[in-house]
């Protein structure tokens, strides 16, 4: 008698709407006449800092959609990560912009300091004592060992100097008390061929912004724009292009806002337009929030296109497994060490990956599973920049299992699970998926003698290849459930003719 297994499949199918795409030109006939020079000449002098007029005009071109990532499977022609036909089949029903347009709004927008091609940077760590704003998890050091990486992952940016100072009143617009603003000031001015200060706070006012560039006399960045440009100089696709213009949106707004405030003052910001009955600053506003709402429909098709893609993948009764973690913690080395799947390259940087991709690969009872690699996390970042990539995070709340990816080796590995944690919560993946969630303890080589604290949690070594087979069998485990299915076992003659 021999086993024979065998997965029992119950089948989810769900049904989508028609969807239609517009085409955003309604400001085009209203401003075509005027040119972006002619748009500033009432106080050329005055134009706010860091942004650039929006052009007028260039409607979207009917096209059709984003492509998918999709990998084939170690061993075979085809793999249902691929979605195929479906695919182009839906790519054929809609309509999409263009390549240079997506271009031109990538590179228009681009706010102040974001793009430069290299940096000398001084760093400059807030270290807060007491309050909301104070960090328990971590230490200052920490915190100022991964600023030091931040910079570092950019090309050609190098660090100069840095430096932790002592604060209680973060919410100050020099964020220090006068002694020590004073001691940094003179700090960094002594400091040779500095370009850049990056104050590793979550965001800086407008109003701050523009003080502390005053006052040191270079650019100043925060995390929330040097996480942008990071965003920036690893962007590829259409898709990561609209979502980064949006995260930037409401730093242009910002600014505009302060800019156009301080024109007010000297009396130049009020000034209409050549009759038309609107001020700089309204016209501004106006193309930004037209600007907003092109990009958001762009992608709220985005979101239905990949809907009805998942919605083929559910038919097909591929169990979606999404794996997500704090940045360079080795998602994307994981997946490829699951599917053996070549074309994947893993970076040791951060924030390598910023499109969903879709791979697929076997569990332990031959069922077909798809990995979806996702961006990173980070701490201290705006919501909204999260929420700009929510069209493509919107996948992990559709799973059927989420394995939550540690780097153990780290020493803020705790810390990096919190913030994790809490963008999830955030992102309102459904209790289902929170309560199940895998979590796996990776880069265990790099911890002598490593053993979990946690017995619920996976040790595996994606880059060594080590403790997959329990982690395999674990997201089996867990996907059957989720799916509905069943494991059955079934002993069968060898020799019986239904084998014939």
């Amino acid at each position: 008698m021999g086993c024979v297994r065998y997965s029992v499949m119950v089948r989810h199918v769900f049904t989508l709407g028609n969807f239609a795409w517009r085409r955003s030109s309604s400001w085009t006939n209203a401003l075509i006449r005027f040119k972006a020079s002619t748009l500033w000449s009432p106080c050329p002098p005055h134009t706010p800092q860091g942004y650039t007029p929006l052009r007028p005009g260039h409607c979207c071109s009917p096209r059709r959609g984003f492509s998918g990532s999709a990998q084939k499977e170690k061993g075979g022609t085809h793999s249902p990560g691929h979605d195929g036909g479906e695919e182009h089949r839906a790519e054929d029903q809609e309509d999409f912009m263009e390549d240079e347009d997506v271009e031109e709004i990538f590179q228009q927008q681009r706010p102040a300091g974001i793009g430069e091609e290299d940096h000398r940077v001084f760093i400059v760590h807030p270290d807060v004592k007491w309050g909301q704003k104070k960090q328990y998890l971590t230490t200052a050091d920490l915190q100022m060992a991964e600023a030091v990486g931040l910079v570092r992952t950019l090309q050609n940016w190098t660090v100069v100097d840095k430096i932790i100072v002592s604060t209680k009143t973060p919410e100050k617009k020099r964020i220090f008390g006068k002694g020590n603003f004073q001691m940094l000031t003179e700090t960094i001015r002594r400091s040779p061929g500095v370009s850049a200060v990056f104050m590793n706070v979550e965001r800086l006012s407008p109003a701050s912004e523009k003080d502390l560039q005053e006052a040191w006399g270079v650019k100043v960045f925060d995390r929330y724009s040097l996480v942008l440009h990071i965003f920036r100089r690893n962007a590829r696709t259409k898709e990561a292009k609209l979502q980064i213009s949006l995260a930037e949106i409401p730093l242009l707004r910002s600014r505009l806002r302060n800019e156009v405030a301080n024109l007010d003052q000297q009396g130049g910001g009020s000034r209409y337009i050549m009759g038309s009955g609107e001020t700089l600053y309204e016209v501004q506003q106006r193309l930004l929030k037209e600007r907003e709402m092109k990009i958001r429909s762009a992608l709220e098709r985005l979101r239905k296109k990949r809907n009805m893609l998942r919605t083929q993948r559910k038919h097909k009764d591929f169990p979606i497994v999404s794996v997500m973690g704090y940045t360079n913690c080795g998602k994307t080395t994981l997946i490829k060490a699951l599917t053996g799947d070549v074309a994947l390259q893993p970076k040791d940087q951060l924030f390598a990956t910023l499109d969903v991709t879709v791979h697929a690969g076997r569990l332990p009872g031959h069922m077909t599973v798809l990995y979806v690699d996702t961006i990173g996390f980070l701490s201290q970042l705006p919501h909204q920049l999260i929420d700009s990539f929510s069209a493509t995070l919107d996948d992990v709340a559709h799973s059927d299992l989420i394995v939550h990816v540690r780097d153990v080796s780290h020493p803020e590995t705790v810390n990096q699970k919190v913030n994790v944690l809490n963008v999830l919560k955030n992102l309102q993946i459904p209790e289902r998926l929170m309560s199940s969630i895998i979590e796996v303890h990776n880069k265990t080589d790099l911890v002598e003698g490593y053993e979990s604290p946690d017995p619920e949690s996976v040790p595996i070594s994606a880059l060594k290849e080590r403790g997959l087979d329990e982690l395999k069998r674990r997201v089996e485990e867990s996907v059957m459930k989720s799916m509905g299915k069943q494991t059955m076992v079934l002993k069968v003659d060898l020799n019986s003719p239904q084998l014939g």
